[in-house]
């Protein structure tokens, strides 16, 4: 006989106060985790974090939360101080308490850009030795296809006695936060829901549509689920690739790429480098013995416009008579805004690790992050703006924070040291205005400039 969140009914969560009795535990406390954990306390529903690294616990104890702006941070804190949000490493304790239990631990590529599923499944075989009947179980991070009734079905299974459709439930809700997710517009969008029996499905749908203003999607079928998931993500990855290309061409060709995209709506903004999601469904095909060239083309373009960033700052170096070795280069913007601070920091680091090599002086700073967020990047952080730019060579802007775009940049050619560039990468500054002041400009697809 299930618990009564196998049998929930939308008559059961109408209101806040019906939502209060029911305890949501969000496995992996990223940003996908943090934003569903936000949605659900908001909604009303009592929720347990849980993430096994005691620094993000100790933040949200606190009701610190990464990848949510100020104003809804502060409502973040209010839900932490009246216990609706709590924060713990301990997964048996939170399993065994709650009602629904949302798994959002991504997917890891490895060296070999292979997907690896260890961590989720170890995470599952942690709330499997604590799951009781009538839970409801909702994977939330985009995996491969068959890995939710494959793998995640039978490690839940295998380590809690108990059967899916039988004893608990099993729904699949795939979200992809490091693709444009935001406290504002999650709700927003249409979300894909499938689970493994129809039971699961009526349940894991009455519990998303709480958080949810557009309808639920209900597919009675995980792979198709799975894969749609994973097609959306490889069809950005070909738009943004396609992007990529065109842009390099604007810049060689003397013409700005973003005016080019602004007389046409079939053209994409540019959005940077692949999601690295786009390797898993790389592995189905070839476990499958089929080839998606159209994916590993865009895959291969979109790496190449991640080499070619370091190429626009040693030729804006160039510019000003000057090399990469001894350089002293910031990095400004580490995360793509205030309510998503994590989407930068791999491209990031991965720019300073290639810049440093080649014995440029690399420092960074980005007003949004907290100390212990900017502790992931190995790098000089500086402490204010000034102190960023102070002596620098060059400055890459990989966000335009809004504190960037009102640079002074007469007061910028007596910080930093003259001659001194500008890379720009997200559309900070218009070309010519830069280079009037005697500033180099460089940026993706902005070619008009280069002399």
């Amino acid at each position: 006989m299930f618990s009564t969140m196998m049998q929930i009914k939308p008559e059961d969560l109408d209101t806040a106060e019906k939502r209060g009795k029911y305890t949501i535990a969000i496995i992996g406390c990223g940003q996908n985790g943090i934003l569903h954990a936000y949605l659900f306390a908001e909604a009303g529903f009592k929720v347990t974090c849980v993430d096994p690294d005691p620094a993000i616990i100790n933040l949200l104890a606190k009701g610190k939360a990464p990848f949510i702006n100020h104003a809804m941070e502060t409502k973040f804190k209010d839900h932490a101080r009246n216990g609706r949000i709590n924060a713990t490493n301990d997964t048996r304790t939170a399993v065994s308490q709650a009602d629904s239990i949302l798994i959002a631990v991504p997917v890891k590529i490895d060296k070999k850009r292979k997907p690896d599923y260890t961590d989720i499944e170890n995470h599952c075989k942690r709330v499997g030795a604590s799951l009781h009947r009538g839970s409801l179980i909702v994977p939330i991070s985009v995996v491969g296809i068959s890995v939710t009734q494959g793998l995640i079905r039978e490690t839940l299974e295998n380590n809690s006695g108990l059967r899916v459709g039988t004893d608990f439930g099993l729904a699949y809700s795939p979200t992809n936060a490091l693709n444009g997710n935001t406290l504002e517009n999650l709700p927003n969008r249409e979300r894909i829901v499938a689970a493994i029996d129809r039971q699961s499905l009526s349940a894991a749908s009455t519990l998303l549509q709480a958080i949810t203003k557009e309808r639920l999607r209900e597919v009675e079928d995980l792979k198709t689920a799975e894969a749609a998931a994973l097609f959306q993500i490889v069809h950005q990855d070909v738009v943004i690739a396609l992007a990529n290309e065109f842009a390099i061409f604007c810049e060689n060709a003397g013409i700005d790429y973003n005016k080019v995209a602004a007389l046409t709506l079939s053209l994409p903004a540019l959005a940077g480098t692949d999601t690295h999601e786009s390797h898993i469904l790389q592995e189905n095909a070839e476990n499958l013995n089929t080839k998606l060239r159209m994916p590993a083309t865009a895959r291969e373009v979109n790496e190449e416009t991640a080499k070619h960033a370091v190429n626009l700052v040693k030729d804006a170096l160039r510019n000003c008579g000057k090399t990469l070795k001894r350089a002293r280069i910031t990095l400004l913007g580490i995360s793509h805004t205030q309510d998503m601070k994590s989407s930068l920091k791999k491209a990031a680091k991965e720019l300073a690790e290639t810049l440093e090599a080649r014995g440029a002086k690399i420092s960074i700073y980005d007003p949004h992050l907290a100390e212990d967020e900017l502790a992931e990047i190995p790098f000089p952080k500086k402490k204010s703006l000034t102190e960023a730019l102070e002596g620098a060579d060059c400055i890459v802007i990989l966000t335009a924070h809004d504190q960037f775009k009102r640079l002074n940049l007469k007061k910028l050619k007596i910080t930093m040291r003259m001659p001194a560039a500008i890379v720009d990468f997200d559309n900070t500054f218009e070309p010519d205005k830069i280079e009037k002041e005697g500033l180099t400009y460089r940026g993706l697809g902005r070619g008009v400039w280069k002399k």
